[in-house]
């Protein structure tokens, strides 16, 4: 069906006459008060600009059609890989629609699974999700996390797992860190902040700090067992190690992966805090012990990563100078051409997971760095889990691909031997459709790596529906997976491309800093340059590409649509960081310096200032059909970034494109979203993309 292109009314938003002075710098702020997300205004503003936008959606007849393959093809079981604390084991099953997943236990893998928490029964729409649990060493408790409507903030209890009943302990204002269990199972260590003031829950995070929790007792009495209150920025992940002997705790100051290592000797009382990595130069991530021999995953002098042995007994010098440390620790496995993503431990040996060229490898080695093989896999994916115990000759690890449903296998440490422990049925063929990946040049030169996913026997006329996904930051790697909502665009005729633009961490430390402050506008460039290569080699056109990306993935493509407006023919930003001079100022924001740079720092400003969306929407401009995408009460990246964006867009934007924001409530950044929800925003975003890439839907859609 065709639609007619002309011009919305937008609601009028008010505007203020607030100026910024940065570094001398006057700059407006006229939508400043969108910023309060409670206010009574903010409130009717958001109900007027929801209506608008779906009042569109809802005249576009498709989006049942999409709504009932999406669902349709959304009902199948999902499992998580198994995992064994205890004598138990444990994983995830959603029957098909469920909005949360049902956590299951059992005494062995043949005996009757038992359901130990259904999310589904904490509230009656499905937006009280569980976000992390903690299983006693003993497997006899376990302590689990709910956030409300996709809220950062956790509220942790305890349940006996063989009764069912939870324990009165309740563990309020932990974010982002599960607590740990001792090995005697009396209570656990947590990290949590003060509780905020009443309605200022979007206010900065600060003075991290580090509890002993005793089962019975009220968290009131809980013992602090670490605090720095002149590093108000520093942030605490606690660990006991699996021999229960030491209490690690892993310190971070911002999201930069270089973080600090202290240690407590649990078996001596009142035992201080140790310093073992004290200066904030590497990354250091622990993979196991060995009494006094801890083994670590560091970026220290090897950008790819290696594994070292480090002897707290004889630990590396405070100062950690560089090329001072060389007879403090051991080298065990030495950093290769490849991407060392992170180790485990099993049969008394490491498994270590790789990637190359943005896909998994799987290398097994001794103790001692030999290695004793390569893990045989199905094709070009991704692998997770091989969870377990020291000593333990039995795992299991998932398999999936752009075209492959997640595959759990089972996995004999000690033959090699893989074999199907369960299989997704999905309602489609794979044989239908491929995945290339292929390597194009960004402005600089800098070759970068893209899959690009479709039907088999797609012409490349330059003329087909395409979605470009990217991220580009914080060290994270974009690696093949499964996705229902790309299948669905798929079997309407599209095409899917990700490019694995600098900024992430698939090829190491480097590539993620040519992706940082001053070096950002590589991401974008790197991005740009995909559009133009998929336009040049004829997958599609300008008018029918759309770009996409969520959270950091959303400020590229904010970047993106301000730099290159003609590029583009659609683009959908999700949850984006969109006011670069002012993220900071807003609960985490402010740990997102070591990738962005500081707008209180004059050369990084320049930066910011440069690229920032908001800052760089220009009067009388035609900017691609757009479709905002945020929730009312997301605390990590605030909704204001999206409405001060939407705001000025709707305010320059001139044509017939609409330019829209869809505000998603009772919900948050996006972990623990229901199912129901998903569904029907990926129902909007392909209906809106269906009518202004004035496509239609294949004859035999959903058949």
């Amino acid at each position: 069906m065709k639609y007619p292109k002309q011009p919305l009314t937008y609601p009028i938003t008010d505007k203020t006459d607030i100026v910024e002075n940065y570094h001398g710098i006057q700059v407006p702020d006229p939508y400043q008060w969108l910023e309060n997300p409670d206010s009574e205004k903010t409130q009717e503003w958001v109900k007027s600009q929801n209506e608008i936008t779906f009042n569109y959606l809802a005249e576009i007849s498709e989006r049942e059609t999409i709504k009932k393959r999406l669902t349709q093809i959304w009902d199948y079981e999902k499992y998580s890989v198994p995992f064994k604390e205890g004598d138990r084991y444990f994983y995830f099953k959603n029957d098909g629609l469920q909005n949360q997943s049902v956590l299951y236990t059992l005494p062995t893998l043949d005996a009757e699974p038992k359901v130990l928490i259904d999310p589904n029964k904490l509230s009656e729409d499905g937006t009280v999700a569980l976000s992390g649990i903690a299983i006693s060493k003993d497997g006899k408790l376990i302590a689990y996390g709910i956030s409300k409507s996709g809220s950062d903030w956790q509220e942790w209890r305890i349940k006996n797992i063989e009764t069912g009943e939870d324990l009165p302990d309740v563990l309020q204002w932990i974010k982002f860190y599960r607590p740990t269990w001792r090995h005697d199972n009396q209570g656990l260590f947590y990290s949590r902040y003060e509780q905020p003031k009443e309605g200022k829950l979007e206010e900065t995070n600060y003075l991290h700090k580090v509890y002993y929790h005793c089962l019975g007792t009220s968290q009131d009495n809980d013992v602090l067992i670490y605090e720095r209150a002149e590093k108000k920025e520093w942030s605490f992940n606690c660990y006991v190690t699996e021999d229960g002997k030491y209490l690690i705790l892993t310190v971070w100051q911002s999201t930069d992966r270089q973080n600090l290592v202290f240690y407590q000797d649990l078996t001596i009382a009142d035992a201080p805090i140790v310093q073992l990595i004290s200066e904030f130069e590497a990354e250091y991530s622990l993979i196991d012990n060995d009494d006094n021999i801890f083994w670590f995953v560091t970026d220290f002098d090897a950008p790819k990563k290696r594994v070292i042995a480090i002897d707290i007994n004889n630990p590396p010098s405070p100062s950690l100078v560089r090329g001072e440390n060389q007879d403090k620790w051991q080298e065990i496995i030495p950093e290769t051409t490849d991407t060392l993503q992170g180790v485990g431990t099993l049969n008394n040996q490491f498994v270590a997971f790789y990637l190359k060229d943005a896909h998994t490898q799987v290398k097994i080695f001794n103790l001692d760095g030999s290695l004793v093989r390569n893990v045989d896999l199905p094709g070009i994916g991704s692998v997770g889990g091989f969870y377990g115990k020291r000593y333990e000759t039995t795992t299991f690890y998932s398999y999936v691909s752009f075209t492959t449903p997640s595959t759990i296998y089972q996995y004999d440490m000690v033959s090699g031997e893989s074999k199907i422990y369960r299989q997704s049925n999905v309602d489609f063929n794979p044989d239908e459709f491929e995945t290339k990946q292929i390597f194009y040049s960004s402005k600089d030169g800098t070759s970068i790596p893209m899959f690009i996913t479709h039907k088999k026997g797609v012409e490349l006329d330059g003329n087909n529906p395409t979605i470009l996904y990217g991220y580009g930051g914080f060290n994270i790697s974009i690696t093949p997976n499964f996705s229902i909502s790309r299948l669905v665009w798929l079997e309407m005729g599209g095409v899917y491309a990700i490019a694995n633009i600098r900024g992430g961490g698939e090829y190491g430390e480097e590539w993620h800093k040519a992706g940082t402050k001053q070096q950002k506008q590589n991401v974008f460039d790197d991005f740009i340059s995909a559009a133009e290569w998929l336009i040049e080699n004829n997958w599609t056109c300008s008018k029918k590409l759309a770009i996409t990306g969520a959270s950091n993935g959303g400020l590229l493509v904010g970047a993106c649509i301000t730099q290159r407006p003609e590029l583009f023919g659609a683009a959908l930003p999700a949850v984006g960081v969109m006011d670069m001079l002012r993220f900071h100022k807003f609960t985490i924001g402010w740990a997102w310096v070591g990738d962005y740079g500081s707008p209180d720092n004059p050369e990084e400003f320049k930066a910011l200032y440069a690229y920032s969306p908001l800052h760089n929407l220009k009067s009388e401009t035609s900017y691609p059909a757009t479709l905002v995408i945020t929730a009312d009460h997301d605390d990590r990246v605030v909704p204001a970034h999206s409405f001060k964006f939407i705001s000025t867009l709707q305010e320059v934007h001139i044509g017939d494109n609409p330019v829209l924001i869809r505000i998603e409530t009772k919900a948050g950044h996006g972990a623990g979203k229901p199912t129901t929800k998903i569904i029907e925003e990926i129902t909007d975003e392909f209906a809106f993309l269906l009518r202004n890439f004035e496509i239609e839907l294949p004859e035999n859609f959903g058949n």
